[in-house]
This record gives structure tokens, C-alpha cells and sequence, in this order.
């Protein structure tokens, strides 16, 4: 709920204060608390940085519009105006990409499953969820470990660019034929588990739910319309 909270009220917020301090109160401080700022940091550079260099890039040289030109490279032209919307964006972007970090590295997906069943949501969805948040991982973690084999067995993946795109080649199969292995072997063993049987499961165990978490959620939900309302009525300008 905090995590979409914060990127929906990062949407709503205008201008660059208010989703700078979204980020510190609702992702910089958790972090911190939590001991996994370091972390955090890396992650989100990793995940941000490429949508980040698109965002600057396109709206600083093809903003429709602006009259205060900064500087010119061949035929385009950054502005002054292109520039204010891209750090608008990126601050939005930090905000959003850091509340979906921040809840990776702090929500146990076993957790997470177990509590959308409990709630009433399908089995298949709460699979979905799961499977997307650990397909990345584990797909990292099987090309690391095939990147070892092969080069146990001689394949080049060091040295200049050329060699180490050349020695992508050879992992992209198996990566792929691993992937669609496992997505097989999971299916055959959740079948086996009468994962497909109709009618709710017995939830054997559900992770606490205190009133202050349930009076925390709703404080965070009932924030979307108020500042909805305010953006309205001029507030935020």
C-alpha cells in the first residue's frame, strides 16, 4: 500500500519540492530505518538510470515549446523549459522507482502470497505476483551461473566490448531454455499440490496485522483524494 500510494501521490504532486519530499519521508527515511539506504541507492540507479537518461535527453532537445535556449548541438536545441519539465519528470521517477525498490527489498514475497489469499484474491494471482517479482532474480542468478560454466570451459567473456557482447551469445539459449524449464517444473509441481483444485485453501499461517498497520493503510488512502481535492482548488500550484 505504501508503495502505491507513494507513486500515485508522486503523479499528483506538482513541481519538484513535493516529490522530493515524498521521497525522503516515504523512501529515504523507511530506508534508513530499515538499514537498506545502501542498497536502495544501488538498486534504484541500476533500475532508474536508463529511463532517467531517456526522460533528460528527450524533453531538454525536443520540448515542444520554450524560448529561453540554453545552448545548441547541430539542429536541436535545448531549452530552458525542456529542462524544468525533465527534472519535474525525474524527480516523479526517483519517487516511483524508489517506493517499488523500497517494497522489494522489504516485502517477503511468501508473505505477500500468503496475505493476498488470505484477502480473497486467487490463487492464479497471487502465482502472477509471485512469478513476476522473482523472475528478474532468478533469471540473473541462472546467467551468472552459466557465465561461470562456460567460462570454465574456455568461453571469453572478459577483455575488450567486442569480446564481452560476442560472449553474450552463448547465454542467451540457455538462459532461455533454463527459463521456460523452470516455468514448467513449478507448473507440474503446483499441479501435483492441487494447486488448480476449486474452493479457497487452508491458510495454515498469515503474517500479523495490527490495528495501527490497518489505521495506516487507510491514512495513506484517504492522502489520494485530499490531495486530488487540493490540486483542485489551486493548492498545489
Amino acid at each position: 500500500m505504501a508503495a502505491t500510494v507513494t507513486a500515485v501521490n508522486a503523479t499528483l504532486l506538482g513541481g519538484v519540492l513535493g516529490p522530493v519530499a515524498l521521497t525522503l519521508v516515504a523512501v529515504v527515511l523507511p530506508a534508513a530505518v530499515a538499514g537498506i539506504l545502501p542498497r536502495l541507492l544501488r538498486v534504484g540507479l541500476v533500475v532508474a538510470l536508463p529511463l532517467a537518461i531517456s526522460v533528460l535527453v528527450v524533453n531538454l532537445f525536443f520540448f515542444p515549446s520554450g524560448a529561453s535556449i540554453l545552448f545548441r548541438i547541430g539542429p536541436v536545441t535545448a531549452t530552458a523549459e525542456g529542462l524544468a519539465y525533465a527534472i519535474e519528470t525525474l524527480v516523479r521517477l526517483v519517487a516511483i522507482t524508489g517506493a517499488l525498490v523500497l517494497f522489494y527489498l522489504t516485502t517477503p514475497i511468501g508473505s505477500l502470497v500468503v496475505d493476498l489469499e488470505r484477502r480473497g484474491v486467487s490463487g492464479w494471482v497471487a502465482f502472477v505476483v509471485s512469478a513476476s517479482v522473482r523472475t528478474v532474480p532468478a533469471v540473473i542468478e541462472r546467467a551468472a551461473q552459466i557465465a561461470d560454466a562456460q567460462r570454465a570451459r574456455g568461453l571469453d567473456t572478459e577483455g575488450s566490448l567486442w569480446r564481452r557482447v560476442r560472449g553474450l551469445v552463448p547465454l542467451v539459449g540457455p538462459v532461455l531454455l533454463g527459463s521456460i524449464g523452470e516455468v514448467e517444473d513449478r507448473a507440474m509441481a503446483l499441479e501435483a499440490r492441487g494447486f488448480s483444485r476449486p474452493g479457497r485453501r487452508s491458510l495454515l499461517w498469515a503474517p500479523a496485522d495490527r490495528d495501527v498497520e490497518r489505521l495506516a493503510r487507510w491514512l495513506m488512502v484517504l492522502s489520494i483524494p485530499v490531495l486530488v481535492l487540493a490540486g483542485l482548488a489551486g493548492w498545489l500550484a
